[in-house]
């Protein structure tokens, strides 16, 4: 293979862009209708940090130590980090290629701020903190990127009631995106090429509600009814843009780090904790609070939550927190206890919830760094963790964060065209792919043989 094209389309599920939207798109069509696609299936958890690194180095969270953006520090009661390409230890795709003299050019790919070398050229993700920061590599690739488009985006606000402002900023982002890459694609040596995308998360978790029936507040002929089509078919031209500058003999691999779906609710996980005797307040909320903001008596607490797509939980124990209560003998019966609870919570109808809980080591076998207790997914992932506390209920009908419309699903979207005469005529479907496939897969495209270090296999794409 000459070269290959890899879009990373952050949280598209396979319902819109294989369903739905399909019909709508001609050029994501062209790619489906001419090669083979598949429904592939995350990582746990199936959040943006760490799924797109699972990909790329063939590794998972575990190994990786990375369990999503946000991590405790050691065993600190409300300290915190964000998790950056210099918590990625493990060499990813283009490391292995750079091995054989291959170049790539990777653009948004998270984590990747700083900036990392890389035998080729990089463009920092979403966490990059202002385009006042170094975000390239190397450092006079930013001075072309000013010169093209100015102050480059990296994200938008979007947990916020401004959904015209989201709108305006998200189309904005995705067109800077795309001529950057379209400027790269043309102007630099590369036989790698990563682009992601991440409006299309954006998008979801501030317009789902508008867009699908069967969000719990969706209003039939709002503004925003046609938004997922408008911002799909936006993105659909500048693909085709991006794939006449590519030319027709580089492959293409499209893919998804998970999917999205209707967001039910928050399940306030401490305050239910408190309710089961395993949260003490030294003078309980009377009013929202952050968990970290409120007076917990942590000599009588033995276990407290994270908010977010799943529920981290994090147990005292003697000897590892500074006021720890539990006798790390007895933490294996407190974790039993405390899963079984879980799997007894029901839903505001009455019904028992479809929560799924595990210990990092259950689902990884190893688990490295500042990893969770307990992970916990309130019905299958359609509720969310809402971690403030003095709520009226456990049950919030909104993020306790910001607005927030969507949660994450556990299917991924794979597309594959081959480059030149290495096309179908006709669609085959790929079945049983994960996530982890990916890394092998493409070295495989490249004639190269994986390292034996690498989980996964390569999908079959003959």
């Amino acid at each position: 293979m000459k070269r290959l094209l890899v879009l990373c389309l952050d949280s598209v599920p396979p319902t819109l862009l294989f369903g739905k939207l399909l019909e709508k798109l001609p050029n994501f069509r062209k790619i489906y209708e001419n090669g083979t696609h598949g429904v592939l299936r995350s990582c746990h958890p199936p959040i943006t940090v760490p799924a797109w690194m699972v990909m790329m180095t063939g590794k998972n969270p575990g190994r990786l130590g990375i369990y999503g953006f946000r991590h405790r520090r050691g065993s600190s009661y409300n300290e915190g980090y964000i998790v950056n390409s210099t918590h990625v230890k493990e060499p990813c795709v283009w490391d292995v290629l750079a091995e054989h003299g291959l170049k790539a050019c990777v653009v948004g790919l998270p984590p990747s701020y700083p900036p990392k070398t890389i035998h080729g050229n990089l463009v920092s993700c979403m966490i990059t903190p202002s385009a006042e920061k170094e975000y390239t590599y190397p450092l006079e690739l930013k001075r072309e990127i000013q010169r093209l488009v100015g102050e480059y985006t990296f994200d938008v606000p979007f947990r916020i009631e401004d959904r015209d402002g989201v709108k305006r900023h998200l189309f904005e982002m995705t067109e800077r995106r795309f001529k950057v890459a379209e400027y790269l694609a043309n102007n630099k040596s590369w036989d790698l090429f990563i682009l992601h995308e991440i409006g299309f998360d954006r998008l979801h978790h501030a317009f789902w509600k508008f867009f699908d029936e069967a969000h719990p507040k969706y209003v039939k002929g709002n503004k925003y009814e046609r938004i997922a089509e408008e911002y799909y078919s936006f993105v659909d031209e500048r693909v085709g843009s991006l794939l006449s500058a590519i030319g027709e003999e580089a492959s293409v691999l499209v893919l998804s780090d998970h999917g999205s779906k209707a967001m039910q609710g928050a399940f306030a996980i401490n305050q239910w904790l408190e309710q089961m005797g395993f949260v003490k307040f030294v003078k309980k909320p009377d009013s929202v609070t952050e968990f970290d903001k409120a007076e917990v008596d942590w000599s009588a607490t033995r276990a407290w939550g994270w908010g977010g797509y799943y529920a981290r939980i994090f147990f005292n124990v003697k000897g590892r927190e500074p006021q720890g209560v539990i006798p790390e003998q007895d933490l294996p019966a407190v974790k039993k206890e405390l899963k079984e609870k879980i799997m007894h919570i029901r839903d505001p109808t009455g019904r028992l919830m479809q929560n799924v809980v595990f210990e990092p080591e259950e689902v990884y076998g190893e688990a490295i760094g500042d990893k969770p207790d307990l992970m916990v997914y309130f019905n299958n992932l359609d509720w969310r963790s809402a971690g403030t506390v003095g709520h009226e209920t456990n049950y919030l009908s909104e993020n306790d964060t910001g607005p927030d419309d969507s949660v994450h699903s556990m299917d991924c979207v794979f597309m594959f065209r081959g480059g030149g005469g290495g096309r179908r005529r006709t669609s085959q479907e790929m079945k049983g792919g994960n996530i982890i496939d990916i890394g092998p897969t493409i070295l495989r495209l490249f004639d190269i043989r994986p390292p034996s270090e690498m989980e996964g296999r390569a999908i079959d794409l003959d």
